[in-house]
């Protein structure tokens, strides 16, 4: 059965984003290193490893309405690069967007679908797609917050990235006490790649 997979990037004081996150800097100014493991060249095969491999398991993928803006802005996602950064985009799952309102205008429109009643209806909506493959969320951290808090998270991915930003948007804001087990721990210089398994009560 497919699990749901909450997987961000994140640095070490606990942001996901640096200060100032907008369309034109969609990690927030300098938060580039966040996503170090994935951006910077070359890749590390430990990175390159984690990053291919998560692509190849993924069968849909949830994102919220601010991270949406972004990667389908001007300065966001194109032909060569989209949800798995450069991996082959000819292959690349759907991606469900939770917002109120669907935009009038989506540029990469064979890409997404939108869903207006909540968390919960992306992901029904992202298993239907997945089929034997898991649903992953990839933010931005309000919809991983959401999606924590309603018990709908299988699995916890966080890349830990060593630096620090000082401020930003910062994960688990909604989310109350919750039991992880950590259950694997991969390191390479520009990040510590760790998986969770949520405990559901």
């Amino acid at each position: 059965m497919s699990k749901v997979i909450a997987d961000i990037s994140m640095s070490l004081d606990g942001y996901v984003t640096a200060p100032a996150a907008d369309q034109e800097h969609g990690l927030g100014i300098e938060g580039e290193g966040i996503h170090g493991w994935v951006l910077e060249e070359p890749r590390s095969p430990v990175d390159e490893a984690v990053l291919a491999s998560s692509f190849e398991a993924t069968g849909a993928v949830v994102m919220g309405r601010h991270l949406f803006d972004i990667v389908d802005g001007p300065n966001g996602w194109s032909d060569e690069v989209g949800y798995g950064h450069d991996q082959d985009q000819s292959v690349a799952p759907l991606c469900y967007v939770v917002t109120h309102e669907p935009p009038a205008h989506v540029r990469l429109a064979s890409r997404f679908r939108f869903v207006t009643e909540g968390v919960a209806a992306a992901i029904d909506q992202g298993r239907a797609t997945a089929r034997d493959k898991d649903v992953f969320i990839m933010g931005g951290a309000n919809v991983i917050d959401q999606c924590l808090a309603a018990g709908l998270v299988d699995e916890l991915r966080i890349h830990l990235s060593p630096l620090l930003v000082g401020g930003g948007t910062r994960l688990f804001a909604l989310v109350g006490p919750t039991t992880l087990l950590q259950r694997e721990v991969t390191e390479s210089p520009r990040a510590t790649h760790l998986t969770y398994e949520v405990v559901k009560h």
